[in-house]
């Protein structure tokens, strides 16, 4: 697969989890940076460039993932977001990004397969 030159910043409590969107994205051809903290990808927003974004929800707090999104898009209004999520099947609630105080450009249900991320991230940084 050739590089596609864009960089993911993932960010996800879940090792597993991250490794896996981390490895399906660098099969696709991205570069990624990964954070295991909102704490730590806090930091990444602030000193780092990066292209796109996959947040987890709940990290260290409920709002971890909004947190996020609404400083990437503060410093970076033109990065695209995704929050990958599970609170749907654990809470019942549902987000979208028709919910204008959510800085997100779309939510993901975590269990959607990581292919799904990938074929988003392209679709926003082509």
């Amino acid at each position: 697969m050739s590089k596609l030159n864009k960089i993911v910043l993932i960010a996800d409590d879940d090792f597993d989890y991250l490794f896996q969107i981390k490895f399906r994205l660098e099969s696709e051809g991205f570069d990624t940076i990964t954070a295991s903290s909102q704490k730590e990808a806090e930091a990444i927003i602030e000193n780092m460039d990066f292209d796109a974004a996959v947040f987890d929800l709940m990290m260290e707090n409920d709002d971890s993932g909004f947190i996020l999104a609404y400083k990437t898009k503060k410093k970076k209004p033109k990065v695209p977001v995704i929050i990958s999520t599970n609170v749907a099947s654990e809470t019942g609630l549902h987000f979208n990004n028709e919910t204008s105080w959510i800085k997100a450009d779309i939510y993901l249900e975590k269990g959607v397969e990581s292919e799904k991320i990938a074929e988003e991230l392209k679709k926003f940084l082509k």
